[in-house]
């Protein structure tokens, strides 16, 4: 199959290709949250199921080490095409108002490995981070979940926001992090958006008590601890990705039913989880599984009411080509994005 299909363009009969052009704005249209979650359940089964190949991702420092270059490859036999993630990681940038992320996800045509497609890569990271664990909440958590904490309040605490609240009928949301003004106006921003009641709070152990949690910092130590999250929560731990850093305590990765992307990922960047092994307090086995898993039935969900229930997402190519392709495909058929010939 080829992304060419139905298209006039051939450049093997002397035709330039057409390539589609994606930005941010275009993307937050082509990629509504539930769609994207949709999005993600297919992927997630490809990443585990082996349908998809996922070379280890580069991450390669600058030269003054002020930021890093991030090449994120893979291909799947049930995708028209294959691509890659390329962005850029920049701490600096939020103090200039920009997102520490910016790049690009390339598509190219499997057949003749043209480019089809450049789609701003900040923007899908943004909405599918969260739709993963949008996912994973709607498989994890209770049903009766009606209460979200939220610690951070970057891009990703908005779309978690929306994550949540898209697969669960969420009454209250709760935003902590460690700069008290930000967070209120943060939190003041998203009920504005969202008409939702969403608060900031100062006490981290009023946001982690809720039915559902996210993390999505920074932070290189942890900041949510076991001894606030209650019997039946559901948690998801985004933020950390480089070694040494974690965002929940030993406490709670002891206690919970941890679910994560891929194994492979937790064994190469998965602090949250190795720290609390090297110490000895679980091993591997602690681990129940990868999220493709539970979506194909092959290991189980929630036990019971009771049960804390953890999802640790690392971030996949998988991720990025799946929600690229419904991008790809809906720009297609509504002709609003920028095309050129290439």
């Amino acid at each position: 199959m080829s992304f060419y299909t139905d298209l006039k363009y051939d450049r093997l009969a002397g035709h330039n290709v057409p390539l589609i052009i994606i930005n941010a704005e275009e993307v937050r249209k082509l990629l509504p949250m539930g769609e994207c979650i949709d999005a993600m359940e297919p992927a997630m089964i490809a990443a585990t199921t082996g349908t998809i190949s996922i070379p280890p991702r580069l991450a390669a420092p600058l030269i003054d080490e002020s930021g890093i270059l991030g090449l994120m490859p893979g291909s799947s036999t049930e995708l028209p095409g294959f691509g890659a993630k390329v962005i850029s990681i920049c701490p600096g940038n939020p103090a200039k108002g920009i997102p520490t992320i910016q790049g690009f996800v390339a598509l190219f045509d499997h057949a003749t490995g043209a480019p089809v497609a450049i789609i701003d890569g900040a923007e899908i990271t943004a909405i599918r981070t969260a739709a993963a664990s949008g996912l994973a909440t709607k498989r994890l958590a209770r049903e009766d979940a009606r209460t979200c904490g939220i610690f951070g309040n970057g891009v990703q605490a908005a779309t978690h926001i929306d994550a949540m609240r898209a697969v669960r009928p969420v009454d209250e949301i709760l935003v902590w992090g460690r700069n008290p003004d930000k967070v209120k106006n943060f939190a003041q921003e998203q009920a504005k958006r969202t008409d939702m009641n969403i608060r900031a709070t100062d006490d981290p152990s009023e946001a982690g008590a809720c039915d559902m949690v996210c993390t999505v910092t920074g932070s290189p130590e942890p900041i949510l601890k076991g001894e606030w999250v209650k019997p039946g929560a559901h948690v998801n731990l985004v933020g950390a990705h480089a070694s040494g850093m974690r965002e929940a305590d030993t406490d709670l990765i002891v206690k919970s039913a941890i679910y994560v992307d891929l194994m492979e990922s937790m064994r190469n960047e998965g602090s949250d989880i190795l720290i609390p092994i090297n110490e000895g307090a679980i091993d591997e086995e602690h681990i129940v599984g990868e999220l493709g898993e539970l979506l194909t039935g092959k290991i189980a969900g929630r036990q019971n009411a009771e049960q804390v229930t953890l999802y640790k997402s690392y971030g996949i190519s998988a991720q990025d080509l799946f929600a690229a392709k419904h991008i790809h495909a809906k720009a297609q058929a509504t002709d609003e994005a920028v095309t050129v010939d290439f």
